[in-house]
C-alpha cells in the first residue's frame, strides 16, 4: 500500500509538471501582445515596451516559465494585467462560489443517482427500468445549459420564486444557497443520469457473483441483498465517475457561471480570455489542473477504503 501511495504521488507531480508546461507554451503561442491589446492600436512602440516590461513580458521563455512555477510554488501566482491586483486575491473571491456550487451539485448528483440506479437495478427489465433508462437518457441528451436557461424562465421570470442570476455573498447563507440552487440543479441533470446509469450496470455485474447468489439462498430480500453486499461491491466504477463529475463540475462550469452570472472560476477564466489576462488564465488553469489531478488521488485512497483487498498492494 505504502509502495502504491508513492508511486500515484510521483505520477501526480509528473502530471503537474507536464501540465504546466503544456499551459504556459500553449498561452504563450497565442496570438497578439497583451500589453499592445492594452494600449489600443494608436500605442507608441516605446509605451509599448514599457508596459510589457512592466507586466513581465519580457525575457525568454524559460526564464518566465521558472519564475512563474517558482511564484506559484510560493503562493505567488501572478498580477492581473486588466485588474492589476494579485491573481491569489481574484482567485480567493472567486473559489468561495465555484467550490461550493461543484458540491452542492455533486450532492445533488448522489442524491438522484443513488436512488435510480438502485430501482433500475433491483427491477431489470421492468417498467421501472425503462422509466429510469429512458429519463436518464433525456438527461444526458439534454445540454445542461439550455436546460438552465428553462429552469430561469420557469422559476425566476414565470414564478418568480428565485432571481434570474447573481450573487449575494454568504453574508446570508439561506440567499447565498438559492443563488446556487438552480445552477446545482442544472450541473446536476446530466451527471446524475451518467452515475445513475453506472450504478445500475455495476449492480447488474454484481448481482451475478457466487456471493450475491449465497446470501439469495440464505433468505435475504433483494432489496436487503443489493443495499447490504452489492452496492459497496459496485462502488469502485461509482466512485470512479463521481471522482471525474467533481472535477468536470469545479473545472467545466463556465458556461452555466455565465448563464446565472456567477462570479465563480469559470466566469473569471472567460473574462480573462476575452481580456488576454493570460497571467490570470494560466494561473487560474494551473490551479483547477491541480484540484483534478488532487481529486484523482483522493479517488485512488477512497478504493482502499471502499475495497479492503486494494490495501495490500
Amino acid at each position: 500500500m505504502r509502495r502504491a501511495l508513492l508511486t500515484r504521488l510521483l505520477s501526480l507531480i509528473l502530471s503537474l509538471v507536464a501540465a504546466s508546461v503544456v499551459i504556459f507554451v500553449l498561452l504563450q503561442a497565442v496570438p497578439g501582445d497583451p500589453a499592445a491589446f492594452m494600449l489600443g492600436t494608436g500605442a507608441q512602440p516605446d509605451t509599448v515596451a514599457a508596459l510589457r516590461a512592466d507586466l513581465g513580458l519580457e525575457g525568454s521563455l524559460p526564464v518566465r516559465y521558472l519564475d512563474w512555477i517558482g511564484g506559484m510554488l510560493r503562493g505567488d501566482f501572478g498580477t492581473s494585467y486588466t485588474y492589476r491586483v494579485p491573481v491569489a486575491e481574484l482567485v480567493a473571491d472567486r473559489v468561495g462560489v465555484s467550490l461550493p456550487l461543484a458540491a452542492y451539485a455533486l450532492i445533488l448528483t448522489v442524491v438522484i443517482a443513488v436512488p435510480a440506479g438502485l430501482i433500475a437495478a433491483s427491477r431489470r427489465g421492468a417498467a421501472a427500468d425503462w422509466g429510469v433508462m429512458g429519463a436518464t437518457q433525456l438527461g444526458i441528451a439534454v445540454p445542461n445549459f439550455w436546460f438552465a436557461m428553462l429552469l430561469v424562465l420557469l422559476f425566476a421570470v414565470k414564478l418568480r420564486w428565485v432571481s434570474a442570476g447573481g450573487f449575494p455573498g454568504w453574508s446570508d447563507p439561506r440567499a447565498a444557497l438559492g443563488a446556487l440552487t438552480l445552477p446545482a440543479i442544472a450541473l446536476a441533470l446530466p451527471q446524475a443520469s451518467i452515475l445513475a446509469r453506472v450504478l445500475r450496470g455495476a449492480l447488474i455485474d454484481t448481482m451475478g457473483q457466487d456471493y450475491i447468489r449465497t446470501a439469495r439462498a440464505k433468505g435475504l430480500s433483494q432489496r436487503a441483498t443489493i443495499v447490504r453486499h452489492a452496492l459497496r461491491n459496485a462502488a469502485i466504477p461509482v466512485l470512479t465517475i463521481m471522482g471525474l463529475q467533481f472535477s468536470f463540475l469545479l473545472a467545466g462550469a463556465i458556461i452555466i457561471e455565465n448563464v446565472f452570472f456567477l462570479p465563480g472560476l469559470g466566469r473569471l477564466i472567460f473574462q480573462a480570455i476575452t481580456q488576454r489576462d493570460l497571467i490570470v488564465v494560466q494561473s487560474v488553469t494551473m490551479l483547477l489542473v491541480f484540484a483534478v489531478i488532487a481529486v484523482t488521488f483522493a479517488v485512488d485512497l477512497a478504493y482502499a477504503l471502499a475495497d479492503p483487498r486494494l490495501r495490500r498492494r
